[in-house]
């Protein structure tokens, strides 16, 4: 049994592992102008699009602000986004709309020579310089007139919980049936990542009876988060560890699945230790049996919180790998955070932590917090818990600056 002492010590291991996979704010402010850049561009008055209003919004992980870095240094950051715009064209298919968006980033000489070729199953991708180490995902969408009046609504107090499912979107991609015939857009592909991200944001927020506040959940460019909530840093450990599992495995589990099975796991814990503890026994709950009776046979379903139709785990059914792979996971990173919070000696900790986590990052854990405990040693706040010998600001034995006196004084 851990004492409230040897708690909070391990929550702030497991903290600083989670900055140590943060962006830097550089890193997140070029990847802002960059996108930035491509929405002007899109939205010039000379543009095909300008008439819709086509604007650029981030998604994914870089909106949640769960982004984490890659094992491999040399290896891009990933920034997704959507190109949204208010309407198209009546004769427009997805197909038109996708390449009326290529078209444009083509028209720029310098997005043309990023384009990826060829494009995506739903996205355009620009591949940046090597010295910035990112790519962006650039999702063509549609919305409707009435859609901005929705966001203004949504920037309010007033707006509800029950409404976020009202901020889907529609979404072209290239293996729909309709893909290339004109139909209405509500047949196309439906997706709510900004419904998502007010949901995630609600889990996320460890004050019980403050409103989701959708304005911070999915303005153009959400505020560069230093210090961010314990499911943030949950969802970021956890997704190092299927990193450094599998290691670039295309069967791995995906980012979705993990963060949605955290969320819904998510106690409102303040640590992070018990936090991640009590998450990663959870999550099972929460994975569900559907039976399919046009098969006969019994399938795994995760669905989206925003979207009572979709199943994140889809995918199982065909890619059965997928389903054999999320398991192996969730029994490893079980196992290995259980066999991290048993121990009791600094050096057993940092070991323990660097099969699962990466040698290079718990090296610059441990470094990073050695730092900052020199400075509160030399401040007179540095104390050291009972059993572990781990120094901090909590504990009951006071650890005295250290004078050091060499030939010279």
């Amino acid at each position: 049994m851990l004492t409230p002492q040897q708690r909070e010590q391990f929550s702030e291991i497991f903290e600083e592992l989670a900055k140590s996979l943060d962006i830097t704010k550089k890193e997140y402010e070029d990847a802002v102008t960059s996108y930035q850049f491509v929405g002007r561009w899109l939205a010039g008055e000379d543009s095909e699009l300008a008439v819709y209003q086509p604007e650029i919004l981030p998604q994914g992980s870089f909106l949640l602000g769960t982004m984490i870095r890659p094992v491999h240094e040399d290896d891009d950051l990933d920034i997704d986004l959507v190109c949204r715009l208010v309407g198209k064209r009546d004769n427009w298919a997805q197909f038109h709309l996708k390449q009326a968006v290529g078209n444009r980033l083509k028209a720029h000489g310098t997005l043309e020579r990023m384009l990826r070729v060829p494009d995506g199953r739903r996205c355009w991708t620009l591949d940046y310089a090597e010295e910035s180490r990112f790519h962006m995902d650039v999702l063509p969408a549609i919305v409707w007139q009435g859609y901005q009046i929705l966001l203004e609504k949504a920037f309010s107090n007033s707006f509800r919980d029950q409404d976020i499912a009202s901020l889907a979107i529609r979404i072209t991609d290239k293996e729909a049936r309709n893909y290339k015939v004109a139909t209405d857009p509500l047949e196309w592909l439906l997706s709510n990542m900004f419904g998502y991200a007010a949901w995630f944001k609600d889990r996320s927020d460890i004050n019980l009876v403050k409103a989701i506040n959708l304005r911070e959940a999915i303005k153009p460019v959400p505020t560069f988060q230093v210090h961010k909530t314990p499911l943030q840093r949950i969802v970021q450990i956890l997704k190092r560890h299927r990193d450094i599992m599998f290691n670039g495995d295309e069967d791995k589990p995906i980012s979705i699945i993990i963060t949605t099975l955290a969320a819904l796991a998510y106690r409102k814990q303040t640590d992070i230790m018990t936090g991640l503890q009590e998450v990663v026994v959870e999550v099972d709950r929460y994975i569900e049996d559907h039976y399919d009776p046009a098969t006969d046979t019994w399938y795994k379903w995760i669905g989206n919180p925003v979207n009572s139709l979709e199943n994140f785990a889809d995918k199982w059914r065909t890619h059965p790998k997928r389903q054999t792979k999320f398991y192996e996971w969730l029994q490893a990173v079980k196992q290995d955070i259980t066999y991290v919070t048993s121990q009791r000696q600094l050096p057993a900790i940092r070991e323990a932590l660097s099969r699962p986590f990466g040698g290079r990052v718990i090296d610059k854990v441990f470094n990073n917090m050695a730092t900052t405990k020199r400075e509160l040693r030399e401040q007179g706040g540095l104390r050291m818990a009972a059993g572990t010998g781990m120094l901090g600001n909590i504990g009951r034995t006071s650890v005295s600056d250290h004078s050091f006196f060499g030939s010279n004084e």
